[in-house]
């Protein structure tokens, strides 16, 4: 069974063709640059086969109608020979940033999971139109061919009322559902299952902390294989620091600036996801580059550091409260998989916890699972590379029961 899986947000498509017999990764693709321009595309077939083949292109991409359009014909060139026929793909499955309360699993894509889709576009304005792009392009190029959505927030959907909902007048939930969801879903399912496997323990025994650090990050308290709470909340910029968007604030900050900094709601929104995190602390969003100042003497960089490590830690012990028992905590994506020292930093002072981090075996990027903790820890700490494309092309495939 063939599966394409479509990734598209806000100024990119990232596109993945699978064979799911053994989980071979066909061809692997990002359309960059959307509606700038001049956009790129590249794509890699075959990748870490003897016959791998890198291809990049330029590009007018005005949309992601275009880009949609430019993914396929890449992956439909002759010479390439990965899809010789739309009907090649037996199923498509789309990464769904927001389905708020209406989707507590992957879903084949009907009318009316569209029309669902578009109702929850006020909750995810810059991501769900673009997904819902990405849908209509796909079922016109390829016919017939079963699609499935994969919502971020599906996962969360087992956080108890008591853990979603904030402590606003009752009547903003109930007409405008206004209360946490989370996201990166796919991500925490895929390396919670993965944890479990390497534990060599069910996943419903299991209390795990997991810790998603990339330019956008979020941490999950997971009971017996469910999410109980997680830190990104009707938004994305709740919770952890993160690349360009601030986590935690105080509320009236809004007001504050307002009165007194002359800024509309639409600055302040601007500058909390597009200015803050990171970036706001000390100028640079990417941590290689943060590492290289603090190397440099730049006391600004060291403090983002060590702002976004405390709140990491603060969450764990929070989280740790949560669960009452943990017995493991993972981290994963970009930074949580190639920053030893974000991740030493992270749990630096847990020992009385029993959190007892190898710093030796630590002290790597990692490329595949890889135990980070001393024999005698009570909790394990794992690191574990996600593949959200990989997890998004297995519930396609469950869904459609093949």
């Amino acid at each position: 069974m063939k599966i394409l899986v479509i990734n598209s947000g806000s100024s990119s498509i990232k596109f993945q063709l699978l064979d799911m017999a053994d989980e071979t990764v066909l061809a692997s693709g990002l359309v960059e640059r959307i509606g700038e321009t001049e956009g790129l595309i590249k794509c890699i077939f075959r990748p870490g086969q003897e016959e791998e083949l890198k291809v990049e292109k330029t590009a007018v991409v005005a949309d992601h109608e275009s880009g949609m359009h430019l993914a396929a014909a890449m992956l439909s060139d002759p010479q390439q020979g990965v899809i010789t026929d739309p009907g090649d793909i037996d199923a498509i499955g789309h990464r769904v940033v927001h389905g708020g309360e209406d989707f507590h699993k992957p879903t084949v894509i009907t009318g009316e999971v569209v029309a669902a889709i578009e109702n929850n576009i006020p909750l995810a304005p810059l991501h769900n139109p673009a997904n819902l792009d990405g849908i209509r392009v796909a079922q016109e190029l390829f016919v017939g061919i079963p699609q499935v959505a994969i919502f971020d927030t599906a996962f969360h959907q087992t956080i108890p009322a008591h853990a979603y909902h904030y402590a606003l007048p009752y009547e903003l939930y109930d007409k405008h559902r206004v209360r946490r969801y989370g996201f990166h879903g796919t991500s925490h399912k895929f390396v919670a299952g993965e944890c479990a496997r390497l534990m060599g323990r069910p996943l419903e025994e299991l209390n795990l902390i997991s810790i998603h650090l990339g330019n956008g990050c979020s941490m999950t308290a997971i009971k017996n294989g469910q999410s109980v709470d997680t830190t990104l909340g009707l938004t994305p910029l709740e919770g952890l620091v993160m690349g360009t968007r601030s986590g935690d604030v105080d509320p009236a900050i809004h007001a504050f600036l307002a009165r007194n900094c002359d800024m509309d709601i639409d600055a302040i929104d601007e500058m909390l996801n597009k200015e803050s995190g990171l970036k706001g602390l000390c100028g640079y969003n990417d941590m290689r580059d943060i590492h290289d100042a603090i190397a440099g003497g730049n006391e600004q960089a060291k403090l983002a550091l060590d702002v976004q490590t405390y709140r990491n830690k603060k969450y764990v012990g929070a989280f740790m409260a949560v669960l009452g028992r943990v017995d493991g905590i993972i981290f994963t994506a970009g930074i949580g998989e190639n920053d030893a020292v974000v991740r030493e930093m992270t749990l630096q002072g847990l020992e009385s916890f029993g959190i007892l981090m190898d710093l030796e075996v630590n002290n790597q990027r990692i490329k595949k699972p890889i135990l980070l903790s001393k024999e005698e820890s009570r909790v394990q700490i794992w690191g574990i590379p996600t593949n959200e494309e990989l997890a998004i092309a297995r519930e396609a495939q469950a869904v459609l029961g093949r």
